[in-house]
Protein backbone atom coordinates (compact mmCIF):
# COMPACT_ATOMS: atom_id res chain seq x y z
CA UNK A 1 0.00 0.00 0.00
CA UNK A 2 1.15 3.53 -0.82
CA UNK A 3 -0.15 6.37 1.40
CA UNK A 4 0.31 10.11 1.75
CA UNK A 5 -1.32 12.77 3.95
CA UNK A 6 -1.85 16.32 2.69
CA UNK A 7 -3.77 18.90 4.76
CA UNK A 8 -5.29 16.15 6.94
CA UNK A 9 -6.53 14.19 3.91
CA UNK A 10 -4.99 10.72 3.64
CA UNK A 11 -4.88 9.04 0.23
CA UNK A 12 -3.97 5.35 0.09
CA UNK A 13 -3.49 3.28 -3.07
CA UNK A 14 -3.29 -0.49 -3.56
CA UNK A 15 -2.29 -1.36 -7.14
CA UNK A 16 -2.68 -4.83 -8.63
CA UNK A 17 -1.71 -6.33 -11.96
CA UNK A 18 -4.85 -7.52 -13.80
CA UNK A 19 -3.58 -10.65 -15.52
CA UNK A 20 -7.06 -11.64 -16.81
CA UNK A 21 -7.44 -8.47 -18.88
CA UNK A 22 -3.81 -8.14 -19.96
CA UNK A 23 -2.40 -9.30 -23.28
CA UNK A 24 1.41 -8.99 -23.14
CA UNK A 25 1.80 -10.19 -26.73
CA UNK A 26 -0.25 -7.13 -27.76
CA UNK A 27 1.60 -4.74 -25.40
CA UNK A 28 -1.51 -4.45 -23.23
CA UNK A 29 -0.76 -4.57 -19.49
CA UNK A 30 -3.75 -3.66 -17.31
CA UNK A 31 -3.51 -2.60 -13.67
CA UNK A 32 -6.33 -2.14 -11.19
CA UNK A 33 -5.95 0.23 -8.28
CA UNK A 34 -8.04 0.72 -5.18
CA UNK A 35 -8.02 4.20 -3.65
CA UNK A 36 -9.16 5.21 -0.17
CA UNK A 37 -9.54 8.93 0.58
CA UNK A 38 -9.78 9.53 4.34
CA UNK A 39 -10.85 12.88 5.77
CA UNK A 40 -8.82 13.24 8.96
CA UNK A 41 -9.61 16.98 9.17
CA UNK A 42 -12.31 18.85 11.03
CA UNK A 43 -14.47 19.92 8.08
CA UNK A 44 -16.36 18.24 5.21
CA UNK A 45 -14.65 18.16 1.81
CA UNK A 46 -15.69 17.58 -1.77
CA UNK A 47 -13.46 16.06 -4.48
CA UNK A 48 -13.79 18.39 -7.48
CA UNK A 49 -11.10 17.29 -9.95
CA UNK A 50 -8.27 14.83 -10.43
CA UNK A 51 -4.97 15.03 -12.28
CA UNK A 52 -2.90 11.91 -12.96
CA UNK A 53 0.64 11.64 -14.25
CA UNK A 54 1.13 8.17 -15.73
CA UNK A 55 4.64 6.97 -16.59
CA UNK A 56 5.04 4.02 -18.98
CA UNK A 57 8.67 2.88 -19.36
CA UNK A 58 9.76 3.34 -22.96
CA UNK A 59 6.66 5.37 -23.81
CA UNK A 60 6.97 8.36 -21.47
CA UNK A 61 4.43 10.37 -19.52
CA UNK A 62 0.71 10.86 -20.04
CA UNK A 63 -1.36 13.38 -18.11
CA UNK A 64 -5.03 12.69 -17.45
CA UNK A 65 -7.24 15.48 -16.07
CA UNK A 66 -10.93 15.30 -15.28
CA UNK A 67 -13.79 16.18 -13.00
CA UNK A 68 -14.21 14.22 -9.78
CA UNK A 69 -13.42 10.51 -9.61
CA UNK A 70 -15.17 7.69 -11.53
CA UNK A 71 -17.86 10.14 -12.62
CA UNK A 72 -18.60 11.34 -9.07
CA UNK A 73 -17.71 14.38 -6.98
CA UNK A 74 -17.94 12.74 -3.56
CA UNK A 75 -18.38 14.64 -0.32
CA UNK A 76 -16.44 13.21 2.61
CA UNK A 77 -17.30 14.20 6.18
CA UNK A 78 -14.69 14.43 8.95
CA UNK A 79 -13.51 10.98 10.14
CA UNK A 80 -15.13 9.36 7.10
CA UNK A 81 -13.72 7.95 3.87
CA UNK A 82 -14.51 7.30 0.21
CA UNK A 83 -13.24 4.24 -1.65
CA UNK A 84 -13.16 3.55 -5.37
CA UNK A 85 -11.53 1.26 -7.94
CA UNK A 86 -10.19 2.18 -11.33
CA UNK A 87 -7.67 0.88 -13.86
CA UNK A 88 -4.96 1.92 -16.26
CA UNK A 89 -3.30 0.26 -19.23
CA UNK A 90 0.42 0.39 -19.94
CA UNK A 91 2.13 -0.73 -23.14
CA UNK A 92 5.41 -1.73 -21.50
CA UNK A 93 4.20 -3.47 -18.35
CA UNK A 94 6.37 -1.25 -16.13
CA UNK A 95 5.61 2.24 -14.86
CA UNK A 96 4.13 4.33 -12.12
CA UNK A 97 1.38 6.82 -11.37
CA UNK A 98 0.99 9.85 -9.15
CA UNK A 99 -1.39 12.75 -9.04
CA UNK A 100 -3.43 15.35 -7.24
CA UNK A 101 -7.04 15.95 -6.29
CA UNK A 102 -8.56 19.41 -6.25
CA UNK A 103 -10.60 19.46 -3.06
CA UNK A 104 -13.03 22.02 -1.63
CA UNK A 105 -13.47 22.76 2.05
CA UNK A 106 -17.27 22.71 2.26
CA UNK A 107 -17.31 25.11 5.24
CA UNK A 108 -15.13 27.90 3.80
CA UNK A 109 -15.54 27.05 0.08
CA UNK A 110 -11.74 27.29 -0.25
CA UNK A 111 -10.07 24.93 -2.74
CA UNK A 112 -6.79 23.12 -2.10
CA UNK A 113 -4.77 20.30 -3.63
CA UNK A 114 -4.23 16.87 -2.10
CA UNK A 115 -1.39 14.64 -3.28
CA UNK A 116 -1.96 11.13 -4.58
CA UNK A 117 1.16 9.15 -3.66
CA UNK A 118 3.35 7.78 -6.43
CA UNK A 119 2.81 4.04 -6.82
CA UNK A 120 4.60 1.47 -8.93
CA UNK A 121 3.04 -0.62 -11.68
CA UNK A 122 4.89 -3.85 -12.46
CA UNK A 123 3.32 -6.69 -14.41
CA UNK A 124 3.70 -10.18 -12.96
CA UNK A 125 5.01 -11.54 -16.23
CA UNK A 126 8.04 -9.27 -15.87
CA UNK A 127 8.59 -9.82 -12.15
CA UNK A 128 8.76 -13.63 -12.25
Amino acid sequence: MFSKVTSNIKVSVIPEYDIKNSYPSENRFVFKYNIVIENEGGFPIKILKRKWLIFDVGFGFTEVVGDGVIGLTPEINPDDHFTYFSNVMLRSGVGNMSGKYLVRNEETQDNFEVDIPKFNLLSEILSN
